[in-house]
């Protein structure tokens, strides 16, 4: 049981993440985060801004521009990855049970995201957990064309890797002692992340819910 609990600490901790696995295990998990639907878990933003912090120190001896430009393949191999499964499997994941790491409501909710957004919210989407997840799944299970999803790929990608990763490195450089604060960084990323996600997804429910009631009104009246 300890050793069950301890590895998902790993998984839940940028820092740890990192120092077990590694430039191999961060393209792993970020490729699994952009593209198997169970990636959700992963702390994505936290993992990227984290791992350009430890960039900047000694603590992570990769050349930053082979960082920014290995995670931003992995992450363009991700959501070509969920496009696929989306495509294949999408009905499917729409009638499937909830599981442990499976949640029917996160892809309705990426559905709504993706209604509203079109294919901007390939780029939108990566900053938001849960939905950087499955929106290259709900991409592929609307068969919106592949070159016109590959170039929000390329630049969802681009954008989200190239703007967190030096965030961190930026942030090491200037302020030193934040090394030795990591797990500190990685709750207020997580707490700005979760309360985007919050508001976003209030603001989304009450839309659905006037919708709703319209359609209702719509429908005594006639």
């Amino acid at each position: 049981m300890d050793n069950v609990t301890e590895f998902f600490n790993i998984l839940l901790d940028s820092e740890k993440l990192i120092a077990y696995g590694g430039l191999t295990l961060l393209l792993l998990i970020i490729f699994a985060e952009t593209g198997l639907f169970f990636g959700f878990i992963f702390p994505g933003d936290a993992l990227l801004i984290t791992a350009g912090l430890l960039c900047s120190s000694d603590k992570f001896d990769v050349n930053i521009f082979l960082l920014l430009s290995s995670v931003s393949v992995s992450a363009i191999m991700g959501n070509i990855t969920g496009y696929a499964t989306g495509k294949y499997f999408g009905k499917k994941l729409f009638v499937k049970d909830d599981s442990l790491f499976f949640k029917k409501k996160h892809l309705e909710t990426t559905r709504n995201y993706f209604q509203k957004y079109g294919g901007t919210a390939l780029i939108i989407g990566r900053f938001f957990p849960v939905v950087r997840t499955f929106a290259p799944i709900m991409a592929g299970a609307t068969e919106i064309n592949f070159m016109k999803f590959n170039i929000y790929n390329i630049l969802g990608a681009v954008i989200w890797v190239w703007s967190l990763i030096p965030m961190g490195f930026l942030l090491g450089r200037q302020f030193p002692a934040l090394i030795n604060q990591v797990e500190y960084l990685f709750l207020i990323i997580t707490g700005i992340v979760s309360t985007s996600l919050i508001i976003g997804y209030i603001k989304q429910r009450k839309k659905m819910e006037t919708e709703n009631k319209q359609q209702v009104n719509n429908s005594i009246i006639n």
